[in-house]
């Protein structure tokens, strides 16, 4: 019988991390300026000044953390401006969600009009938009928003990094099992039972 020889290091325990939303997903679901140009073009919109928002925002943080500098400590100051810039970036982040959901829905039922033989998709009465153009107008309005949320977002991680001195990143805080303490803290009153 051969004996396994053990590690004299304890297993490292691994926790799993709940990923942030980042900068980069926020980039990749909302429209960046030239395609929200199109969208305001193609459908008579509003032409939105994205980086007027994104500076805005950036001076709004940064402000804000002068206001707040002589009663927070460098640490204290961090957390706060982390949640902030989380919140912007998390909002912008599900716009950016919605956006494309509205996109995805657009082009179906657009891609069903184009079907001459089904009754159901044609225009409605005059005077009124088909379900196709209502679709089509609501993911350009969606996409404005998703826009404006992203340069607010940039903004505020842009005062994140000048305030903080550090480029921002998503808080990443532990997966919680509630199953496992709960079993653990009824595990240890049984025991205690025993004594």
């Amino acid at each position: 019988m051969t004996k396994s020889t053990r590690s004299p290091r304890a297993a490292a325990r691994v926790i799993p991390l709940r990923r942030g939303t980042t900068l980069e997903m926020v980039r990749l679901a909302c429209p960046d300026s030239a395609q929200t140009l199109r969208i305001s073009e193609s459908f008579g919109l509003a032409i939105l000044d994205g980086d007027g928002i994104r500076e805005l925002h950036e001076r709004l943080v940064v402000e804000t953390a002068d206001a707040l500098k002589d009663g927070l400590s460098e640490r204290a100051m961090q957390i706060h401006l982390q949640r902030i810039v989380g919140a912007y970036v998390g909002s912008a982040h599900g716009a950016g969600q919605f956006y494309s959901r509205a996109v995805t829905e657009a082009r179906e039922v657009t891609a069903k009009l184009a079907n001459d033989v089904r009754d159901e998709d044609l225009d409605g009465p005059v005077g009124f938009d088909s379900q196709a153009q209502r679709k089509r107008e609501f993911a350009a309005d969606m996409g404005l928003q998703a826009h404006a949320l992203r340069m607010a977002a940039e903004g505020a991680v842009a005062a994140y990094e000048q305030v903080i001195g550090e480029a921002w990143k998503p808080f990443e805080r532990p997966v919680e099992h509630a199953g496992e303490t709960v079993s653990k803290k009824a595990a240890a009153v049984q025991m205690a039972a025993f004594e």
